[in-house]
């Protein structure tokens, strides 16, 4: 289901068959450096970890990360959306993209579109980010969008201390 359109962009939710899209994204240098290992190793993996994530946010919550795709050739670029994660009171958003698609505004385009529909359709006012200390395009993103740096943090279940940053509107 089709949740956000931006000039060049459609943020549709997240299903199964998008397992294979998924499976690449996690295992791409940048996810695995910046955000993790999440031992999604083949295509079962990924429909495990969009049910139980993804889809399993959107039943909870009434939103979690979208799958990002060009409007104009409908092909996944990336996923981006928000998150109620464990250890952060507030909701946080949360964006990556495939290499290739890095450094072409669709991060920027698609946050933005998340902050606004946080805010109008959500009633959010309060939006965090986390982000490692190394990561600078994230970095930049955030304050891009809006976002201010607020404190260090660790997330239950983690040893690795992460940047916080805050929007409020």
């Amino acid at each position: 289901m089709n949740i956000l359109e931006t000039n060049r962009l459609i943020l549709a939710e997240q299903t199964e068959d998008d397992a294979a899209f998924i499976l690449e994204l996690l295992n791409t240098p940048g996810w695995l450096k910046y955000i993790g290992d999440r031992g999604v190793k083949t295509i079962d993996d990924a429909r495990k970890y969009i049910f139980n994530g993804a889809m399993k946010s959107y039943r909870q919550n009434g939103f979690g990360l979208y799958l990002t795709k060009l409007k104009d050739r409908n092909i996944p670029v990336g996923i981006c959306g928000l998150i109620k994660r464990p250890g952060l009171e507030q909701v946080d958003i949360g964006f990556a993209f495939l290499p290739q698609y890095e450094g072409k505004g669709y991060g920027f385009e698609s946050a933005s579109a998340i902050m606004k529909h946080a805010r109008e359709v959500l009633g959010l006012t309060v939006i965090v980010a986390i982000t490692t200390k190394d990561n600078t395009s994230s970095i930049k993103l955030l304050e891009k969008i809006g976002f201010s740096f607020k404190e260090m943090v660790t997330l239950p279940g983690d040893n690795e201390e992460l940047m916080l940053f805050e929007s409020c509107h």
